[in-house]
């Protein structure tokens, strides 16, 4: 077991308790549960951050939009500096709104809408984006968000989260025995062998929970047409730099050096200045970082960074593996998604009138 925080560990058991508490105020009715009227389709962790959830609402949100679905994200935007419900477009700042629903709103294609309250943000997306087509809500980073009902609950699992333990001495934000309440859970192809294993362990009831297999690339896109820094400085404010490390290597390529900073960070001047230093110490000859780290990256400092050499984004990509299978599940686990009945009842009214 993974403890990060070991002198927290006495207060583990505590988190634990309030959080069987709650839900069971959810399971008797005192915590109220709100309904949106399109169909909503969590996807979460029992982790506090790192599992990859933002890339897997691209994915489900590109696959989901080019079957016929009209899409729309609700997400929270964790640490940004705004508290207001609202549509996030894909240039807004962010700072305001936060580094994930940005990310989201330039990557995604479909409207992204941020918000405490993801009922609310719901409910801004259903008044205005009226479509024609069947609606989608993807609930992002919603699997302790009860208070929005969902109609599937997609949980990430990584060998990472089973090797850890409860906040606040570890990351767990969940026992992983609630994995056994997800509708799916979705594997990474790497550990999915060792960790199906664990799934079917954990899930007792005879509703066991469907297993989705990914695959994750890291695709290096540079400035411009320069090539790629043979000697690059990377850096990241994200849950698990270390995961960031091990996927360039895998792509053969090495920073000379890696500079962290804590989940979500906001770059400022200072932070600028601390990283060309870094650079010029060993001589590097640009900057390689992760697609969320760019987004909080303002022109003026991007500009400063690029006098020591281009910044490379990576870009991590998911595929889903087995991509039709798992679309029909989700359609069979939600029979309003099925977008042949809905037609044929349209066609039904048609004639009735």
């Amino acid at each position: 077991m993974s403890v990060r925080r070991p002198w927290l560990l006495p207060l583990a058991p505590l988190y634990g308790v309030a959080l069987a508490l709650k839900k069971q105020l959810f399971a008797w009715g005192w915590l109220k549960r709100s309904h949106l009227e399109s169909t909503v389709i969590s996807v979460g962790s029992v982790s506090a951050g790192g599992a990859g959830k933002t890339p897997f609402v691209l994915m489900l949100a590109g696959i989901l939009r080019h079957r016929g679905y009209a899409v729309r994200i609700l997400t929270r935007g964790y640490k940004r500096s705004s508290e207001m419900i609202a549509r996030v477009e894909p240039f807004d700042d962010a700072r305001w709104h936060g580094d994930e629903p940005v990310l989201l709103a330039q990557r995604s294609g479909v409207p992204v809408y941020v918000g405490a309250d993801r009922y609310q943000a719901g409910v801004m997306a259903e008044q205005g984006e009226p479509s024609e087509k069947l609606v989608v809500h993807l609930l992002d980073d919603g699997f302790q968000h009860r208070r929005l009902a969902r109609d599937i609950d997609i949980v990430l699992l990584t060998q990472e989260d089973v090797d850890d333990t409860l906040l606040p001495a570890g990351n767990l934000r969940e026992p992983l025995e609630t994995i056994a309440q997800a509708d799916v859970v979705v594997l990474r192809e790497e550990e999915a062998d060792s960790l199906r294993s664990v799934v079917k362990g954990l899930s007792k009831s005879s509703n066991k929970p469907s297993i989705w297999t990914i695959r994750r690339t890291l695709s290096l896109g540079e400035a411009g047409d320069l090539a790629l820094p043979t000697t690059p400085l990377a850096f990241c404010g994200i849950a698990r730099p270390e995961n960031f490390t091990r996927m360039l290597s895998a792509q053969g390529y090495e920073a000379a050096r890696m500079v962290t900073f804590d989940d979500h960070h906001a770059y400022n001047e200072d932070d600028i200045a601390h990283l060309m230093q870094q650079a010029r110490a060993i001589e590097a000859n640009g900057f390689v970082t992760t697609e969320k780290d760019a987004v909080k990256l303002t022109p003026i400092l991007r500009d400063r960074l690029e006098t020591v050499g281009p910044i490379v984004i990576a870009r991590l990509c998911v595929e889903l593996l087995d991509e039709k299978q798992s679309l029909e599940q989700l359609v069979t686990m939600v029979g309003r998604l099925d977008r042949r009945r809905r037609e044929s009842r349209l066609r039904s009214t048609c004639v009735r009138k």
